[in-house]
């Protein structure tokens, strides 16, 4: 394999094909690594999370062939000049090298051998990688490389990501997790049915119409006081684009309940790889006697079941309701790598 780097954002930003293409055959394929999340993401720096970064990717090719991508930039990161994950911290769920299974020990035997040879130029000290699926064979190939090459590897348990195993029907589901919350599921979605109020619920479909969706989401985002604070106008820019990429690159499920012509929930999902991505939900406190977000959160795990997605991923977060539904947990790793 022949390595190189990529600091240029305009190459970076010609790349979107076979950056895909190859994110399709991957060893972690996740909304978060595909081209145009992340090209947004670098052009906002997470949001404005970092004020100083380098976009630093290292690409491999064999034989023409784009084999591997590790998609880094450099920045100063808790006193150490680090190699970080492009979607790195605060709003990437899960991150990882861009490389098909079978070409991942050459591609990281040959990655490390490449920094290694760099270091002067770069003036890296550390991969420093953050939001590694639990189950990632980037992990242990990484530490063994690291081994290797004399430099110590550390892993940290960042925090959990609960997910649910969909069976395909509702019912089905239903009949899978602890009868007392089966029963209050059931409850909330029949008692909003039948409240006598204009309930109902939508996911959007209209470009035209997407753009006032956005806007009425990060409202009621803004309605809980940490999230409130959490979209500065930067941040808004980034969740705006990000969701605009991935609305024209047909993975966005941006859903809402309505009553009585309000916007009482919403929640913004990646419908993405047959599985569902929960990223972020917003309520009006207003419809609170309604419970809006489990009244929402149930009919959209009911049309994942009858659309036959795999799985309902929450993602990162421990929140209590997630087990409610039934979540099992998987944690995300942090792989720190100091020569």
């Amino acid at each position: 394999m022949e390595f190189r780097w990529i600091e240029d954002s305009q190459e970076f930003k010609a790349m979107a094909e076979s950056w895909n293409a190859l994110l399709a055959e991957s060893i972690t394929n996740v909304p978060f690594l595909r081209h145009e999340y992340l090209h947004t993401w670098w052009q906002t720096r997470g949001g404005g999370e970092w004020k100083q970064a380098r976009l630093a990717l290292v690409c491999a090719e064999d034989n023409g062939r784009l084999s591997g991508i590790a998609p880094f930039f450099l920045t100063q990161h808790e006193n150490r000049v680090a190699l970080m994950f492009l979607g790195s911290i605060e709003i990437s769920d899960f991150l990882d090298l861009i490389v098909r299974p079978a070409d991942l020990p050459p591609f990281v035997a040959g990655l490390l051998d490449f920094l290694s040879g760099s270091d002067l130029a770069r003036g890296w000290e550390a991969l420093d990688l953050y939001n590694l699926p639990e189950h990632s064979p980037a992990i242990p190939a990484l530490r063994a490389e690291a081994k290797r090459s004399g430099w110590t590897a550390e892993t940290q348990i960042l925090q959990p990501a609960p997910y649910i195993p969909l069976p395909g029907n509702f019912e089905t589901y239903l009949a899978g997790i602890d009868k007392k919350q089966r029963h209050e599921i059931r409850r909330k979605m029949r008692r909003a049915a039948e409240s006598g109020r204009n309930v109902g619920w939508h996911i959007v479909q209209d470009e035209q119409t997407l753009e006032a969706e956005i806007e009425a989401f990060l409202g009621l985002m803004a309605h809980d006081p940490e999230k409130a604070a959490f979209l500065t106008d930067v941040m808004r820019s980034q969740m705006r684009a990000a969701v605009h990429a991935a609305f024209q690159h047909g993975w966005l499920q941006l859903a809402f309940l309505e009553i009585d012509g309000q916007k009482a929930c919403g929640y913004l999902n990646f419908d993405y790889a047959n599985k569902i991505w929960v990223y972020n939900s917003g309520i009006n406190p207003a419809f609170m006697e309604f419970s809006p977000g489990w009244v929402l959160l149930g009919h959209l795990l009911e049309w994942a079941n009858q659309n036959q997605r795999a799985e309902f991923d929450f993602m990162r977060g421990n929140e209590d309701y997630k087990y409610k539904f039934g979540a099992l947990d998987r944690q995300v790793i942090r792989l720190k790598i100091c020569k």
